[in-house]
């Protein structure tokens, strides 16, 4: 049987239960970015509550398809208290500490950067054991609204003075800034003790450069969303390569060119009709790194357990520390 067929046949299971039953767990993933501290993992949406906290069956989800770690991403000193408190709750979630380039303003907001930089330090010596890496933080020049690029450029910089003192792996951020972010990478490279550009959706020449510079690259559905996205993916070495899903963001859709090589369905229902055992439509968890799995492997043409296991001893060594 192949591994397709197998997935398949777990999956339509999956659904004519309503997954009440556990899938087969047939691979090992680490979610490396996962923004678990927003509020609709609890059921409130802009503000309104739509059904109720389905956290706890969330984390059940992923763990059923083989999840064992899941990174939750922190951009903000706020989102880090938020993340670093859910992380304690849980033994098998870890965080980031540092600031998202959109959110950059925060640290002359605070009216005192070096205060702001050193409460994000405090956090990260109270929380050791669960803090794995410095970040999110780079550049993002496509939503130069929410931050001027003159400010990214400066504290994107001055972060090095987390990393440099934490001696921790680099959770990068960086969209349609490929120059920028390569020079400043190149600058402060003596510091880094490895990373990975998070979310990459950019040219072969740019997945060349993060490479070049000893980086991995993260994929998720946002990172396959068009033939071009699949083909500049396909020229990542394997062994360079991690998963996320970025949730509740960058979910795999019908009309995205990677739809075609997803195996693995979840049945959902809309928010305001949630029920026990079904996802929220269109509102991405975990759970669904299975699928971006089986995109890589069918578009690269490499075998999906062989492919997982590479990927998960990328991660567990780069952020944890070992091999498994």
């Amino acid at each position: 049987m192949l591994w397709w067929q197998r997935i398949s046949i777990y999956s339509v299971y999956q659904h004519r239960s309503n997954m009440a039953a556990p899938m087969k767990k047939v691979f090992k993933f680490i979610d490396i970015g996962a923004n678990l501290t927003d509020p609709v993992f609890r059921g409130i949406y802009r503000g309104k509550r739509h059904h109720e906290d389905d956290f706890v069956d969330m984390l059940k989800r992923a763990k059923d398809v083989g999840m064992e770690k899941i990174m939750v991403t922190a951009g903000c000193l706020r989102d880090a208290e938020e993340a670093t408190k859910l992380v304690q709750e849980h033994e098998n979630l870890y965080t980031t500490i540092g600031c998202h380039p959109t959110r950059c303003g925060e640290f002359e907001k605070s009216g005192d950067p070096d205060g702001y930089i050193n409460k994000l330090l405090d956090i990260a010596a109270q929380n050791k054991e669960k803090i794995v890496a410095v970040g999110e933080f780079g550049l993002d020049y496509d939503r130069l609204q929410f931050c001027p690029k003159e400010t990214q450029l400066k504290y994107f910089e001055k972060q090095f003075e987390m990393v440099e003192q934490l001696q921790l792996p680099l959770f990068l951020h960086s969209r349609a800034a490929g120059h920028d972010f390569a020079a400043i990478i190149k600058r402060h490279r003596d510091k880094i003790k490895g990373g990975v550009v998070h979310s990459f959706t950019g040219t072969k020449e740019e997945a060349a450069e993060i490479l070049d510079q000893g980086l991995f690259i993260g994929i998720n559905g946002c990172s396959l969303k068009t033939q071009d996205n699949i083909d500049v993916m396909c020229t990542v070495p394997s062994d360079r390569i991690m998963l996320e899903t970025d949730a509740p963001w960058c979910d795999i859709r019908n009309t995205h060119a990677s739809s075609k090589f997803v195996q693995t369905q979840f049945p959902t229902k809309k928010k305001e009709k949630m029920e026990k055992g079904f996802m929220v439509k269109s509102r991405n968890e975990p759970a669904t790194i299975i699928q971006v799995l089986e995109v890589l492997a069918a578009a690269r043409k490499e075998d999906i357990s062989d492919l997982s296991n590479i990927v998960f001893e990328n991660t567990e060594k780069m952020f944890f520390g070992k091999e498994s």
